[in-house]
């Protein structure tokens, strides 16, 4: 029975694929059954369906947010919008239209935040650095890998990190290492070269990732 993966397939079909044909995971993960993949959709697309009735919630809070809105209230909602926007990073289909409307959205709530800084040069200085860290933070989330790291119940366990980060692109590895600091990649580094040597037919592409692995550890 062929399998039939989704265009944008959520976080559990992601992480399936990962391990599909991949020597660097254990021999009885590399074959995914239709039964498996069945199950990954269904609750990535349940998962959705809660995601969608939380953000419309949250829309219609920050929508009627008074003029007058006390500065916890707006903070708070500042903070569920970035993280709803790190929720569409790793959910199933293609969520680019609710990234779009959540960064319209933290726009009128920064410029409510603006109006009570005044002319507070400390604390408008504040609010540019941390938006220029947001807008980093959403140039990371363009990769699933980053987005399925930062996931509170991620589903990359901690022995398939290591496997997960050396099948990635090139783009996608610079990106997830920048989640970690030097001691942390120094640690995956040496750990990934164990992993090879004990790996049977390694992949080329893995042995590259582990050199730019080690290069950012040293960088």
């Amino acid at each position: 029975m062929p399998l039939r993966f989704s265009t944008f397939p959520g976080k559990r079909e992601r992480h399936l694929l990962r391990k599909q044909h991949n020597p660097l995971f254990p021999e009885n993960q590399r074959t995914i059954s239709p039964a498996q993949l069945e199950e990954a959709q269904r609750l990535d697309h349940e998962e959705l369906v809660e995601f969608i009735s939380a953000f419309r919630a949250l829309v219609h809070e920050a929508m009627r947010l008074p003029d007058n809105a006390d500065s916890e209230l707006i903070l708070s909602i500042k903070e569920r919008l970035d993280q709803t926007y790190e929720q569409a990073a790793r959910m199933v289909d293609d969520q680019h239209e609710i990234q779009a409307g959540v960064e319209k959205l933290v726009a009128v709530v920064m410029q409510a935040v603006k109006k009570g800084a005044g002319n507070d040069a400390v604390a408008l200085q504040e609010l540019a650095d941390e938006e220029a860290a947001r807008t980093a933070h959403y140039a990371l989330l363009t990769y699933p890998l980053v987005a399925d790291l930062l996931d509170p119940d991620s589903v990359i366990e901690a022995h398939e990190l290591l496997p997960s980060l050396l099948s990635a692109s090139p783009e996608a590895l610079q990106a997830a290492c920048s989640l970690f600091d030097q001691a942390q990649l120094e640690a995956l580094a040496e750990s990934g070269k164990q992993l090879l040597e004990q790996t049977a037919d390694i992949p080329e592409e893995a042995k590259a990732r582990l050199q730019e692995m080690a290069r950012h550890r040293d960088n």
